[in-house]
């Protein structure tokens, strides 16, 4: 059985593959769909855009399709980026240029007062329309300066203490252990079991 992958974004295509991989499902990419539209994430909460996503695109290719919708926290920032993760430093510009932006922002800031963290949610949606979602989320603190090779987005500046690194200085099975999005993915098993053998109300 089919699992799509609501998102064109490599990086999280990756880690989604390696996080479901076990899980019996075919997982292919929203990039196999060429003729379905980027679903446009105006939601004011993750939820909200995880679930949009999740239902567009299940109706739109006739499978089972999982979205996530996750983002940074910056405590200083109240809460910022947040929803707005992705497009930080505006349309179009990339992670190198969200880093930048939130770097300026932090700019003198003592780190006892950079605490961060990163939250996903997940929905996994059924083309008749039934949704289920899981959340999750990692605590870290914002760095002054990038360091490591590994990950996307925000990694190279969110520092997680107890390892001592940055995500971006993890390797991809450590970071999938404690990662927001891995703790959201952990509970998505009993999700799809019970989205396949529960019939719709």
């Amino acid at each position: 059985m089919k699992l799509v992958l609501a998102t064109h974004n490599e990086g999280k295509v990756r880690e989604l593959r390696e996080l479901l991989a076990g899980t019996g499902y075919d997982v292919v990419s929203l990039a196999e769909y060429p003729h379905v539209p980027e679903v446009i994430e105006d939601g004011d909460t993750f939820l909200a855009n995880a679930v949009k996503k999740a239902r567009q695109v299940a109706a739109a290719v006739g499978e089972i399709a999982l979205a996530d919708d996750s983002g940074l926290e910056v405590d200083y920032l109240n809460g910022a980026p947040g929803v707005h993760s992705a497009r930080f430093a505006g349309t179009g510009h990339d992670d190198a240029a969200n880093n930048q932006k939130l770097l300026k922002l932090l700019q003198g800031v003592p780190p006892e007062k950079r605490t961060a963290r990163f939250r996903c949610v997940v929905a996994v949606a059924t083309p008749d329309g039934r949704v289920e979602t899981a959340d999750g989320k990692c605590e870290g603190l914002i760095i002054d300066e990038p360091r490591g090779e590994n990950g996307f987005g925000y990694d190279p500046l969110f520092w997680v203490s107890e390892y001592g690194k940055t995500f971006a200085e993890l390797d991809g099975t450590t970071k999938n252990s404690i990662s927001h999005r891995g703790r959201a993915l952990q509970k998505v098993q009993s999700i799809l079991t019970k989205l396949v053998h529960n019939p719709a109300n």
